[in-house]
């Protein structure tokens, strides 16, 4: 028998979100500030060939006084160290960026290469600190797709507290030790774990905002976990996912609503909280 109806599936569908972000996901200040701050001395002394006419001559000046101050040149146009991008050379030779930062030359070449003489010397830029925080700024956009699960778990947290209900997270299936026999090799860490007088509720979350083939296996995981844990007595699986990306795997998500009892979405989760405060 399915866990749920048709058109119960269709309801969950309809309700999904299309984003869940608050307002901090868009940019991590704190990290972008950390960044430019372990660079900024170096940056500060580069603000030395701002306006320069004759760019080799300061750059070997610079380059006397302490050359370590190019090794950071690559975030001047957006790339990092760690990275290790490549460009090719006119002869069609492909070199890694940061080899240019080993000599005057390779950092001429770099600079008149890559544009930034004329930003220089036109005074387009007027301090690399505040111009490199920019950059870090568009970086950070890279990171969101990383924050997006986080941010759903900070909000289920904040629903749990503000329903007054007792949680733990990041639990061990092997802190159960029923739990941990029945999905033996698979060990897995539940994203929230919360115990009442009748049950444990072991609990995942997560939100898509765009498709990808995570969300099959995902739901396809998850399809196989259910029973193994409602299973054991005294245990339930939930999970609690939204997002307009899960249009893309409908199918699939389908599938896991019709095998999985306790599936819930932003919308429905207070139907879960109800359940949990009255066990």
């Amino acid at each position: 028998m399915a866990a749920h109806k048709k058109d119960q599936f269709d309801l969950f569908m309809s309700q999904l979100r299309e984003t869940n972000a608050t307002l901090d996901f868009y940019c991590d200040f704190p990290k972008i500030a950390k960044n430019v701050a372990n660079i900024e001395i170096s940056l500060n002394t580069l603000n030395y060939l701002i306006g320069k006419d004759d760019l080799h001559s300061a750059v070997q000046a610079l380059w006397d006084r302490d050359k370590r101050v190019f090794d950071v040149m690559d975030i001047l146009i957006a790339t990092r160290k760690k990275d290790d991008k490549k460009y090719i050379d006119n002869d069609g030779t492909m070199h890694s960026i940061h080899t240019l930062f080993s000599s005057v030359d390779g950092v001429m070449k770099f600079i008149e290469g890559t544009g930034l003489d004329k930003v220089f010397k036109n005074k387009e830029v007027k301090d690399l600190v505040d111009y490199v925080f920019g950059v870090e700024t568009g970086l950070d956009t890279n990171a969101r797709k990383n924050r997006s699960g986080a941010i759903a778990e900070t909000l289920i947290a904040r629903i749990f507290d503000n329903a007054g209900i007792y949680y733990r997270t990041q639990i061990s299936s092997k802190e159960f030790p029923a739990i941990s026999a029945v999905l033996g090799a698979d060990q897995k860490v539940f994203d929230f774990a919360i115990t009442t007088r009748v049950k444990t509720y072991l609990i995942e979350v997560n939100f898509y905002s765009g498709g990808g083939s995570k969300l099959n296996e995902v739901a396809r995981s998850y399809t196989e976990l259910a029973p193994k844990i409602n299973g054991v007595p005294g245990f339930e699986f939930v999970w609690i996912t939204d997002g307009q990306g899960w249009i893309s795997a409908k199918n699939k998500l389908e599938e896991a609503f019709s095998a999985i009892l306790s599936i819930y979405n932003l919308t429905t989760i207070q139907d879960l909280i109800i359940t949990v405060l009255n066990h």
